[in-house]
């Protein structure tokens, strides 16, 4: 694992500003953070040279592209051996309706996000496409009710 680069406040200024807009330029960057604009593009190159900041993306309304029903669905493995692991992880990133997955540590393996349209999508994503993932042997599904915070809902502290 890579180990995390030490940054100082001037870099989490410059990360919790483009959190806030990742559109603003340069020029508007340098001097929300206070610097000029040489050293803060300096600053930017590193954070994106070293993977702090990933990219950069439009953050689209679900509900107005008609994608609003979530469902977090626990994926309980056959096999949970490093080679079905690796399976499971390269197959489920191949279903553009799982917007998220995590491996935890608990009575199942995986927990899924996954967005569709309606109820009846994702009864076709899951037993056409989750249910046929390898190794699984059991799922379990929470649909949510309403979404009260979500990802890049949420400004970045400036806390380590």
């Amino acid at each position: 694992m890579d180990k995390a680069p030490d940054l100082d406040e001037y870099d989490r200024r410059i990360i919790a500003a483009l959190v806030e807009d990742g559109r603003m330029t340069v020029t508007d960057l340098a001097a929300a953070v206070g610097l000029s604009k040489t050293p803060c593009q300096v600053r930017l190159r590193r954070l994106q040279d070293s993977g702090v900041i990933r990219g950069f993306r439009a953050i689209v309304d679900p509900a107005k592209m008609g994608m609003d029903h979530v469902a977090f669905t626990e994926v309980k493995l056959s096999d949970t051996r490093e080679a079905a692991l690796e399976e499971f992880n390269a197959a489920v990133r191949r279903i553009p309706e799982v917007e998220e997955c995590h491996m935890l540590a608990s009575n199942f393996d995986y927990l899924l996000k996954v967005r569709t349209a309606d109820i009846r999508r994702y009864r076709a994503v899951l037993g056409e496409k989750i249910s046929a993932l390898p190794h699984v042997a059991s799922t379990s599904t929470f649909v949510a009710m309403e979404t009260v915070l979500e990802a890049g809902s949420r400004r970045v502290r400036g806390g380590k």
